[in-house]
C-alpha cells in the first residue's frame, strides 16, 4: 500500500515539473505535426524562416532569458551566504 502511495506522488510531481519547465520555456511545448508540400508552399508557411528573415540583433529567446534569471538568483543567494558566514564570524 505504502508503494502505491509513493508511485502515485511521483507521479504528481512529475506532471508538476513538466508543467513547470514549460511555464519557464525550458521544455519544448506541443510540437506541431508538419505536412510536406512544394519548396514555394513550404516557404510561405507561417515561421518559415529564410535566410534574409534571419535578424541576429534580436532579443534573446525565453530559455536564454530563462537561465539568466536563474543565474542571477544564485549570485544573489551566494552573496547572501556570503554575507550570513561574515555577520557570523563576526558576532562570535
Amino acid at each position: 500500500m505504502g508503494l502505491v502511495v509513493v508511485l502515485v506522488a511521483l507521479v504528481i510531481v512529475a506532471v508538476l515539473a513538466k508543467d513547470a519547465l514549460k511555464q519557464y520555456g525550458l521544455a519544448p511545448a506541443k510540437t506541431t505535426a508538419t505536412k510536406a508540400g512544394t519548396p514555394g508552399e513550404r516557404a510561405r508557411a507561417p515561421g518559415a524562416v529564410g535566410a534574409e528573415a534571419l535578424d541576429l540583433e534580436s532579443a534573446p529567446t525565453a530559455p536564454g532569458a530563462a537561465l539568466d534569471r536563474a543565474r542571477g538568483v544564485e549570485d544573489m543567494l551566494k552573496r547572501q551566504a556570503d554575507e550570513r558566514a561574515t555577520r557570523m564570524d563576526g558576532g562570535k
